[in-house]
């Protein structure tokens, strides 16, 4: 069955499905069973609700990144998000739509990029981060890219969540979705874990901050609201480590200043360092947390 509908043609969504013969006009992935073809639908206004504005868009080299389905919970492949992951392997073509209401307009024939997606924190419905699938869309032919939004996060605010103390059951914690695996340190998820749990319970508001940038997301591993410090946890004292955090406190820091953010970089050790390594952070205005007999000390630049 040959493709009828011309790019930039507008039309109802039912008549749409009408029209390619099938697909269900509810689901944002919708393929078609009597062709090789994939509808896939993207709404900036619906989305944006839940979220998924700041990882939708159309990039600088054409592509289109493009949110799976699934609004509570981790995203997963089966249905639509494993139909377009296959897509090219099946030899179907994605047919992109923006949606308006009721209305959609075709944007395009596209496949799939290389990278085909990637998994990243999202919202969810109900609040906490969750896993997302986040397609990388190609188009095939010339297509109406300029219906699409434009990708581009520097705008974008820092997104704040509610905290739960790490798991530190496991010491390898599987990723489902991309079938790899992270390897974290049961010491330092354990000191995440409970310094935490310390903050919380003298009355600190403990969250989870996510930091959109350029070429990606930053994670502090902790953000006290309360006090408006950026914490990140190491492991060990050892030169090495401390020095990747001062790194990492200090971007995260940045970073949210240029979002009208300011925060106090900190950094969460599992003991006092030596001298010389508390005064480098101490010259640089960050102050290091340590275990102690009543719970955590905290040693702060003496000008700060």
């Amino acid at each position: 069955m040959t493709w009828k509908i011309e790019v930039g043609r507008t039309l109802p969504r039912r008549e749409l499905h009408e029209i390619v013969g099938g697909g269900s006009w509810q689901n944002g992935i919708a393929p078609v069973r009597s062709t090789p073809d994939i509808l896939v639908f993207t709404d900036p206004v619906s989305g944006a609700a839940h979220g998924y504005d700041r990882f939708e868009g159309l990039r600088e080299d054409g592509t289109y990144a493009y949110t799976g389905e699934g609004q509570r919970g981790d995203q997963q492949f089966v249905r639509g998000n494993r139909i377009l992951r296959d897509s090219a392997e099946d030899g179907r073509v994605v047919r992109l739509f923006r949606t308006s209401g009721r209305n959609a307009t075709y944007v395009g024939p596209f496949t799939l990029g290389d990278p085909a997606f990637d998994v990243r924190q999202i919202p969810s419905s109900d609040g906490p981060l969750r896993a997302g699938i986040i397609f990388n869309l190609a188009p095939l032919e010339d297509a109406a890219l300029e219906l699409l939004p434009t990708y581009g996060r520097e705008g974008i605010a820092p997104l704040v969540s509610g905290w739960s103390a790490p798991s530190f059951d496991d010491y390898a914690v599987s990723r489902q979705l991309t079938g790899a695996e992270t390897h974290a340190s049961r010491v330092e998820f354990e000191l995440q874990a409970s310094f935490g749990r310390w903050l919380t319970f003298r009355g600190d508001e403990v969250k989870l901050l996510v930091l959109e940038t350029t070429d990606g997301v930053l994670r502090p591993d902790l953000y006290n609201e309360t006090t408006g410090e950026v914490i990140e946890a190491k492991k060990s004292v050892a030169r090495t480590y401390v020095r990747t955090a001062i790194g990492q406190v200090l971007d995260y820091a940045h970073v949210a200043r240029a979002k009208s953010l300011d925060l106090a970089p900190s950094i969460l050790l599992p003991g006092r360092p030596a001298n010389d390594i508390l005064e480098l952070c101490h010259s640089l205005g960050i102050t290091v947390w340590h275990p102690d007999t009543i719970g955590f000390a905290r040693l702060e630049p003496s000008w700060s």
